[in-house]
């Protein structure tokens, strides 16, 4: 079907006969290239290989015809169609698969070296490696399943018909794949699609005759659309299903199948029997099946719980676990060394019981997988569960076999007083058991010194192999060969060995050792008087447990820290050898520059290409020996560069173009343009013309060399000036303009001419014979050169006063002829030499009185030279500060650093590989709208003026621009959409996106045309550009205001700039094969429907840029509530002038099943092109310089890393959010250290860098046929890039990261958006420990790997969350021992003092956590120097970082620890925008009051309570010494939300929020109440995940809340009315005091309820009698018993924490107490709580608000990165705006 029998669906909703009828079209409308007729004149179709690729696909004429379809091979149909005739396929997904297949055969064959010798026809080569390459995981899931795979290959691969079925069996895969919607997330089942109609292909080009039918051979399935409705919707049915039972996620994972689990299902054998085909679409797989006969979870069952940390570790925990005891058992000996208590027997033999805990562990392991695992058991996997059983029963037989031969060895021991012989051979007996048990760790070890010998064993599909290592693992198909080669075993060894040598001796030495003999004391310590009732009086065993488990913790976690600082170490060594921070200012970039031109034409210029790969050694040493000559600046590539070179008028090309792109994006102003660009030659000067900022001031250095140095000969002062390059050419240059110009301005024929001609003759003459300074004055020289000045001067003022001029020209032929030489000549010398006038005037009064002519202004080349004259002969500053903008700064190093750093050579843009961008966008900003940018905020403030005042140079530098385009009136400007641009281009938006990636096409034009530009092309064409660009600027601000030329001015800035001024007309062509830019805008369809504004924003960017495609999902409403969905592609015609629609597949239903984002891009994964894909956010940027580098990059797809080729290149990331505020500061801090340093270290030495979002690039080919460029189940991932690095690793991928290569990259700006991203992040890495990836990833890869796994991914945030975990058991260790009171009695003893310290040792343990800021400060020094390093770390510190990352340390454990628990995690939407604006308290108190308020509160009882009780408080410093990392934490968790809140500490504001807070608290819960109106219903979300969570996450939950009941149980006894009795009683009777308050509570609450409203008074009496009753009843306790009024504080203290403890139980009973009476107490009672937890936050923020000075400083903190720039931020937070 054609486009113009296409129906025209409609958008959103609106209904089909809605929509006007098409107008006629022109032609069929084609994406890249015109596939559907070879014979339009288009630049693409010139390329041979594209008709050789298209010419190939028509070969069908010999073809079987298909039945039941209109066939007419002569109608230019070809092998799609005629698939597509058999099998069903879709118009669309033809004619895309078609485009696609021609563009990638075609860009391949391009590449290929040396050329085919027919370049007409499809080189057969090409086909067949593009075969191997997409089929390669369909033959490998063959040879897995021991299955013969469907392809019919041909001995004599050459001839024509082996060749077609090579064709038709890529074009039937991609065919598929084009149309499986959400299957491309199942690549097995695919395969299983593929296998069966490859087969049923092999039978129609066979005639195979049907013994069913005796006709021959039908596909089992045809007909218009027969694939999808066959094949892919009862799949997607069945999907579907799963996600709806799933609860939106809300399910336990166990109980649904997600994408995994139903393409594993794929993995086995019985895929056949149950599948079948055709496929049996009852049968057990399907969701037409009953739930309890379907098929369950496959291959792997996702639990919630903390275990599978351990689980999916299990190695690394038993290490450690291992060395605890061992290390306790050594240090329990009490020698000063280690190594001697190991010569001791004893010791020997207690070290053997390690193997009884290992096998223990052994046992732990294998009833976890049975207990987590069991439901994978079906009769089909029955040796599965067998293998369960007996992993337990084996692992209980050793833990008996160890120990009765330890117990033996003891027994034996003890019998003979001695080590005797008998029980020596009894050792030896148990260490040959123990040789046994460890056969397969030494085989682990064995097979890791040979990596080899494991991958082939691996990799080869033998049921033998299978059957030894079925007790180990189950069979699975990925996680098979994934380890790495010798060199790179030895690499992460090493590193990992370094690592755990040094954690092992801190260990040791310093938290294991100092514990020891405190221990053995409190051990000993008897007849404690308990301040308690003390339920384990007999022994101090419980006391030891709370001292020893902070230790313990930290033991456990402290890995993390010396990763951290070795991986600091590591990183910048690599950093520092790959050359990264060479270049960091201005002054390193002079001594650079003069080398850029070798850089650029050895690196981003292709050399010539070599034919024979023997050649590549030779060729790769020269260039290795070519660059470090070009580093270091030695020899043959350093000769000096003249500007008649081409190679530097190349070089002056793409610099300025760079310079260009500067100036279009307003980070450069004309004049710093002026000042950077790099001239193009004319006037005839000889050497190179640096851009001006490189030679200012070298002129005038050069003119007192001269003075200093008159007397000595030319050569020594020309030496002197020649040993400064930029001083050489500074000198030439300015001697040829001025020459230039003189003669220039005096008109021809005349006798001043002729004078001129000869002074300048002489000069050059004694130049020449090297007699200037005998024959001339050099002194006089400063003298010539005021008056040279002030002739340019007077040039260059708007009013050209002609007598000054001829007045300057006259007293420079005076200095010149008659001060200058050293010898006076008389005036008839001089006319005989023709340096004066024959006429009757002796003197030279007259002379140029009529000689001077000017050009007009219609020559600006003239004027712009002029300019650049005068700035070389008269500037006097270093121009370091040239340009003012950070950013443009930061841009030109890091671009010119990496023109020195290691990179592969570019090749040509015709031979480079093709790639495709890809951006997700669901419905954020666009273009900023006017009413958004106007908008102003409660302090009233806009966008714009927030803008202009944090972008102040760059709105300096618009405005300007703006007034050279003719738009002088702001309104004018607001008209013309440049101001709505310029904003949008300094947010997070799409358009930002889109200008950074169309560099790639600006660049890939210019490169094309560098490429085939000819010496005349590139000479002439300089000359083109240098009079277009002074055209446009000779009415610029640089020369006074606009003139009446402006108009023209006008359309030339509007007009195309730079080298495209070039173009022949094929670099667009050229450019488009081998990049696309495809955004897939998923709502793009219903947005135009509403005619929302964000629709035509994205039209505007179509229309402006001609490589992007726009993807969307399309609805269409048939009637009777039946809809159809679409994946759409469309593109802006230029020609028709209109949006038009390229391709329209239909989809099987709703695409987004699972998480929106990979869902979004999977729709649209099938309009890339190309051999790669770049993933590109939403919130990213390009940059034009770093696109010239894309084409290099690309080639690192061909270089071996290690034993693999990539296939994900890790890109660096640029965070440019920085420098809004200090928050900004911090978090772009970190994030930079972790995509720079942190991902250099993950990818060498340790090769486990992962995807960690974008904007890497993907081998897409690899990728498409292995599930994707992400995974999409829901809720496991949520953090849905990732999984692509683990998918890529597991299947034998390899990722790398490159650093001379960056893209921009935006972060969240405000705390709120920054903690709901962390909080996303954390949920995500709490769904990744329940996940098969990591599971399988800790057990398939080698034990140092799955080290840095574990520290990389989710260690980071498990150890997070164990810090925090060790402050909490500190400080309730110290608790329990100050209310025991075991810490009185211990403090008496001199051995338990000790004790103390080495806890407070632990403390500061705590406090190396500091270590892990380490990286950051490291790649700082790097980067920018240390001692730029060291002060960034000392502002950051004055600036409260460390609140700000303990803060996010809270964030992070609690949404980890929560989601792993019970889950509830989900996509976090930051928003994107500006945070200037005050947040709410009740804002505030709604996002942290659980994650951090309630546990802060907490902490700081425990403090309270602590200080009031302990003995150890009477020593102020020894109280301080070990809780004052506990306060700060206390502190930072409390305060953070308001010190970093703009307005924070503002008195009115916090009055205001106070009011606002409490009507929040009150406000009533309703139908359509939402969380932010009113309490309750936030109360209720809160709590949401403990409705779906399971049993076990229910138990911990109220166990972990029983600790409340701590404080109640220690603080009554500590009460003068308890009397110091011990009994339980005292406890029990303590209940009194809780039902009393509960009970008055109720009454209260009762009473206001029936009479507050209209029995008023009554209400008021039951208060007064309640009021009475409870002061009653304490005059009597304290007149009749030992009760004190301070008692009343203390109980305070320890019955809310009670209350608190049985709200929190309460909640995780909700489902039993819900319909109870008790509920609504309950519900009452938590109001109150959170009032309370409200009131003793503000209460410091009140404080601080209140005390003058704290507001400004808050500022100041806040907005000190600003501040250091001159900004208002006070006036932009005060509103006092300017106008």
């Amino acid at each position: 079907m054609n486009l113009r029998q296409r129906p025209q669906p409609t958008r959103g909703r609106v209904p089909l006969d809605a929509r006007p009828p098409p107008p006629p079209l022109l032609e069929e409308v084609y994406n890249i290239i015109p596939i559907h007729t070879l014979l339009t004149d288009h630049p693409s179709l010139r390329y041979p290989e594209v008709r050789a690729a298209a010419a190939a696909l028509r070969f069908v004429d010999d073809l079987r015809r298909p039945p039941f379809s209109d066939w007419h091979p002569s109608a230019g149909a070809d092998l799609l169609d005629w698939l597509s005739a058999f099998f069903g396929f879709q118009a669309d997904n033809v004619r895309n698969q078609r485009e696609h297949l021609v563009l990638h055969l075609a860009n391949a064959q391009m590449r290929l070296n040396p050329p085919p010798p027919n370049p007409d026809a499809l080189d057969p080569d090409v086909l067949r490696s593009f075969r191997r390459k997409l089929l390669r995981n369909y033959t490998l899931w063959c040879s897995y399943l021991g299955k013969r795979h469907s392809l019919w290959l041909s001995s004599r691969p050459t001839d024509v018909p082996s060749l077609r079925r090579e064709l038709l069996y890529v074009s039937l895969y991609l065919l598929i794949w084009g149309e499986s919607a959400n299957l491309r997330f199942m690549p097995e089942c695919i395969c299983y699609v593929f296998h069966h109609m490859a087969m049923e292909l092999n039978r129609i080009l066979e005639d195979d005759i049907d013994p069913k039918t005796g006709m021959p051979f039908l596909p089992s399935f045809h007909g218009q659309n027969a694939f999808l409705k066959t094949i892919v919707r009862p799949i997607y049915q069945t999907i579907k299903s799963e996600v709806e039972g799933s609860r939106k996620g809300r399910a336990p994972h166990s109980a649904w199948r997600n994408y995994d689990d139903l393409n594993e299902f794929f993995w086995s054998r019985r895929c056949f029997k149950t599948l079948k085909w055709p496929i049996d679409s009852s049968c057990n797989y399907f969701a037409t099946a009953d739930k309890d006969q379907r098929v369950g979870k496959t291959g792997f069952v996702e639990q919630r719980s903390f275990w599978n940390v351990f689980r999916s570790f299990d190695r690394l925990w038993v290490l450690l676990i291992l060395l605890l005891q061992s290390m306790i058992i050594i240090a329990w000996e009490g020698t000063e060394f280690p190594w001697q208590a190991l010569e001791r027997r004893d010791v020997q033999v207690k070290l053997l019981t390690v193997f009884i805990t290992w096998s223990g562990l052994r046992l732990l392991q294998s009833v976890l997988d049975a207990g987590t695992q069991y439901s994978l058991v079906s009769r089909d996997t029955f040796f599965l569960g067998l293998r369960m059983v007996l992993k337990s029963l084996v692992a209980v037989t050793w833990i008996v076999v160890f120990s009765v031969f330890y117990a033996r060895i003891w027994s034996q021991q003890n019998t003979d007083g001695n080590w005797s012989q008998e029980a020596n051979r009894r050792i030896i007996v148990f260490l040959k058991t123990a040789l046994v048990f460890i056969i397969p760790e030494l085989l682990a070890l064995a097979l890791f010194i040979l990596p080899w010998i494991r991958i082939v064993i691996e990799e080869l599909d033998w049921s033998i192999l299978y059957l030894f290592t079925w007790w180990f693992h189950t069979r699975i198909f990925v996680g098979r060969g994934v380890r790495e080669g010798l060199v790179n075993n030895i690499k992460y060894a090493l590193f990992w060995v370094v690592v755990l040598v040094s954690k092992i001796s801190f260990s040791y030495f310093l938290q294991i050792k100092p514990l020891v003999a405190p221990t053995k004391v409190l051990l000993h310590l008897n007849n404690i008087n308990y301040t308690w009732h003390e339920f384990f009086g007999r022994t101090n065993r419980m006391a030891v447990i709370l001292v020893w488990t902070p230790v313990i913790l930290i033991y456990l976690m402290d890995l993390q820290i010396w990763y951290s600082i070795f991986s600091s170490a590591a990183g910048a060594a690599i950093g520092l050898f790959s050359h990264l921070g060479e270049i960091r200012n201005f002054e390193q970039l002079r001594l650079r520059f003069q080398f850029f031109a070798s850089a650029i034409q050895f690196n981003l210029m292709p050399g010539e290409q070599m034919l024979s790969p023997q050649a590549t050694i030779v060729k790769k040493l020269r260039d290795a020996i070519h660059r470090l000559k070009l580093r270091y600046g030695l020899g043959q590539p350093y000769k000096k560069i003249e500007s008649s070179q081409v190679e530097a008028t190349r070089f002056a090309m793409i610099w300025n173009e760079i310079m260009i792109t500067l100036r279009e994006e307003d980070l450069i102003s004309d004049t710093e343009f002026e000042l950077l660009e790099l001239a193009p030659n004319c006037w005839d000067i000889r050497v190179i013309r640096w851009p001006c900022a490189l030679l200012c001031n070298e002129l005038l250095l050069a003119l007192s060399q001269a003075s200093e140095l008159a007397d000595f000969s030319d050569r020594y002062l020309w030496l002197k000036i020649c040993i400064n390059e930029y001083r050489r050419c500074a000198v030439i240059e300015a001697y040829d303009s001025i020459k230039h110009l003189i003669i220039t301005i005096i008109k021809d024929n005349t006798e001043e001419k002729s004078i001129v001609m000869k002074l300048f003759d002489c000069i050059d003459e004694h130049i020449q014979m090297g007699k200037l300074t005998d024959i001339y004055k050099m002194t006089i020289l400063t003298d010539i050169h005021a008056k040279l000045c002030l002739l340019l001067q007077l040039l260059l003022s708007e009013t050209k006063d002609m007598s000054k001029i001829v007045n300057a020209l006259q007293a420079l032929y005076e200095l010149s002829v008659r001060e200058f030489p050293r010898v006076k000549k008389s005036i008839p010398a001089l006319k005989q030499e023709g340096l004066a006038p024959l006429g009757q005037a002796t003197d030279a009064g007259f002379l140029f009185e009529n000689a001077v002519e000017l050009p007009g202004d219609e020559d600006p080349v003239f004027y712009r030279q002029v300019r650049r004259v005068r700035t070389i002969l008269t500037s006097r500053d270093s121009m370091d500060h040239v340009p003012v903008n950070l950013e443009a700064r930061r841009r030109i190093a890091f671009f010119s650093n990496s023109l020195f750093m290691n990179m592969p050579l570019a090749p040509y843009v015709e031979k480079m590989m093709a790639f495709t961008v890809l951006t997700p966008y669901y419905d954020e900003d666009v273009l900023y709208a006017e009413s958004s940018l106007r908008k102003e905020n409660e302090d009233g403030i806009s966008t714009l003026f927030y803008l202009q005042k944090v972008y102040e140079d760059e709105w300096e530098n618009f405005l300007e621009r703006m007034r050279r385009e003719g738009l002088e009136n702001v309104e004018d400007i607001w008209k013309s959409r440049e101001l709505r641009l310029w904003a949008s281009y300094r947010g997070q938006t799409l358009s930002r996106t889109v200008r950074g990636m169309m560099y790639y096409y600006r660049a890939l034009k210019m490169l094309s045309f560098l490429d085939s530009a000819s010496e005349m092309d590139i000479r002439m064409g300089t000359q083109n550009i240098a009079s277009h660009h002074s055209l446009r600027s000779s009415n610029g601000s640089l020369n006074g205001p606009p003139s009446i030329h402006m108009s023209a001015s006008r359309m030339l800035d509007r007009a195309p700039s730079g080298v495209s001024l070039l173009f022949k007309g094929s670099e667009n062509a050229c450019a488009l094969m081998k990049f696309a830019y495809v955004i897939t805008c998923q709502v793009y369809g219903v947005q135009k429907a509403s005619k929302d504004q964000r629709a035509s924003d994205i039209l505007y960017l179509m229309k402006n840029n001609e490589a992007v495609r726009v993807a969307y999902i399309d609805e269409v409403h048939l009637g009777g509530g039946e809809v159809e969905f679409y994946s759409v592609l469309v593109k802006y015609d230029q020609q028709r002038q209109s949006e038009v629609e390229i391709y329209r597949i239909q989809l099987p239903g709703p695409v987004t099943l699972g998480e929106g984002k990979p869902e979004n891009q999977n729709h649209a994964i099938i309009f890339t092109r190309g051999d790669a894909l770049q993933t590109i956010d939403m919130n990213q940027d390009n940059y034009f310089e770093e696109a010239l580098k894309m084409r290099n990059l690309l080639e690192e797809f061909k270089k071996f890393y290690g034993i693999r080729r990539p296939t994900i290149l890790g890109v660096r990331e640029n965070v440019f959010t920085g420098s809004v505020s200090s928050l900004a500061w911090f978090m772009s801090a970190q994030e930079t250290s972790f995509v720079t340093l942190g991902q250099r270290v993950l990818a060498n030495p340790l090769k486990v860098r992962m995807h960690y979002g974008h904007p890497d690039v993907f081998d897409r080919f690899w990728f498409i046929t292995r599930g994707g460029i992400s995974k999409a189940s829901k809720v496991i991932n949520i953090s849905e890039d990732i999984f692509a690095g683990f998918n890529c690793t597991l299947r034998g991928g390899n990722v790398t990261h490159h650093e001379y290569i960056q893209v921009g990259k935006g972060r969240d700006v405000g705390l709120n958006q920054i903690s709901m991203f962390e909080a996303k992040v954390a949920s995500g890495n709490g769904e990744q420990v329940l996940s098969r990836d990591i599971y399988r990833l800790g057990h398939r890869l080698d034990f140092f790997r799955m080290l840095s796994i574990f520290y990389t991914t989710i260690g980071f945030y498990f150890n997070s969350l164990i810090v925090v975990l060790t402050v909490y058991t500190f400080l309730w260790g110290r608790l329990y021992l100050a209310l025991s009171g075991i810490e009185r009695e211990a403090k008496n003893d001199i051995a338990s003092n000790k004790a103390l310290a080495a806890i407070i040792n632990q403390q500061f343990a705590v406090q190396l956590g500091l270590f892990t800021a380490l990286p950051m400060i490291v790649e700082n020094s790097l980067e920018h120097g240390f001692l730029g390093a060291v002060w960034d770390f000392l502002t950051m510190q004055l600036q409260l970082a460390s609140f700000f990352y303990t803060f996010s340390l809270g964030t992070q454990t609690h949404y980890f620890g929560r989601t792993i628990l019970h889950g509830g995690a989900k996509y976090r939407a930051t928003g994107r925008g500006f945070v200037v604006e005050h947040k709410r308290f009740a804002e505030n108190y709604r996002l942290y009051a659980r994650s951090h308020f309630v546990k802060g509160i907490e902490l700081g009882v425990i403090l309270v309570v602590y200080a009031a009780h302990s003995p150890m408080t009477k020593d102020t410093f020894i109280y301080i010494a070990m809780t004052i990392s506990s306060w700060f934490l206390v502190v930072s968790w409390i305060m953070s939300p308001f010190v970093f809140n703009p307005s924070g500490f503002d008195w009115l504001k916090t009055v205001y929020d106070y009011d606002d807070f409490m009507k929040w608290i009150w406000n009533g819960a309703g139908m359509f109440t939402k969380a932010d109106q009113s309490w309750e219903t936030w109360w209720y979300e809160e709590q949401d995940h403990l409705r779906t969570t399971g049993l076990w996450g229910k138990l911990l939950e109220i166990i972990l809340d029983l600790r409340f009941f701590l404080f109640q149980y220690g603080v009554v006894y500590q009460l003068s009315i308890a009397q110091g009795s011990r009994s339980i009683a005292v406890y029990l009777l303590s209940w009194i005091y809780m039902v009393v308050a509960v009970a008055i509570h109720v009454i209260m609450a009762y009473a206001r309820d029936k009479y507050a409203a209209k029995e008023h008074i009554r209400y008021r009496f039951i208060q007064l009698i309640v009021i009475g009753v409870v002061l009653l009843v304490i005059i009597i306790l304290l007149e009749f018993t030992h009760f004190e009024f301070l008692d009343l504080v203390k109980s305070l203290l320890a019955f809310v924490p009670t209350g608190w403890g049985l709200i929190s139980i309460a909640l995780v009973l909700r489902p039993f107490l819900q319909s109870t009476v008790v509920w609504d107490t309950i519900v009452s009672l938590a109001r109150l709580y959170d009032m309370l937890f409200g009131i003793i936050v503000m209460a410091p923020v009140a404080l601080l608000s209140w005390l003058p000075g704290f507001q400004e400083m808050q500022i100041r903190i806040l907005f000190n990165e600003a501040f250091s720039r001159g900004l208002q931020i006070s006036r932009i937070l005060t509103g006092k705006k300017s106008s």
